[in-house]
């Protein structure tokens, strides 16, 4: 690659029930909001969107169950203060309300600056990691070496967020 090398990242969660089912609400409810919070944070380049403003409405794999998030940022580390500094993280913490469990929900790589991965990029990346494992071509968090948050939040550990101070 030459030039300026962005992160993009692509995972999918399948929903347990309905998107109108009640038991979906908070969650319906704040993609928006989490949405909005993630187009603020520094680092942050571009999300795949239809015209709702978020992508939960294209199917992939064939399964309208499945929702998609396909995002570029400028670098793992703007990438992981929203996912673990930011309510995200509680939301990400209360996934298994929402979605069913899946072996390998998210992947990575690195594009040059610019690009707009379309979904079938990213799909295609997520299979590439699920056949092959962690490389150059699809990775997630732990192919990452300057990647430390996960590893405690992962953990269950809490994480405090941004702007927030410890009692």
């Amino acid at each position: 690659m030459t030039g300026t090398r962005h992160l993009a990242q692509f995972n999918i969660a399948r929903i347990k029930y309905p998107l109108d089912d009640p038991r979906m609400a908070d969650f319906v409810g704040n993609v928006a909001r989490v949405n909005g919070l993630a187009d603020q944070i520094e680092g942050f380049v571009w999300r795949l969107a239809d015209d709702s403003g978020n992508a939960m409405g294209m199917q992939v794999y064939g399964d309208p169950r499945i929702l998609p998030n396909l995002t570029v940022w400028e670098n793992v580390a703007a990438l992981e203060r929203f996912v673990w500094k930011t309510v995200h993280s509680r939301f990400y913490g209360r996934r298994a309300e929402w979605f069913e469990h899946t072996e390998t929900p998210l992947v990575m790589w690195h594009i040059e600056a610019g690009h707009r991965p379309p979904m079938a990029e990213g799909v295609e990346r997520l299979e590439h990691l699920k056949a092959h494992g962690s490389s150059e071509h699809a990775f997630g968090w732990e192919y990452l070496a300057d990647a430390q948050h996960w590893k405690t939040a992962r953990c269950g550990a809490p994480t405090p967020l941004l702007g927030e101070h410890a009692a």
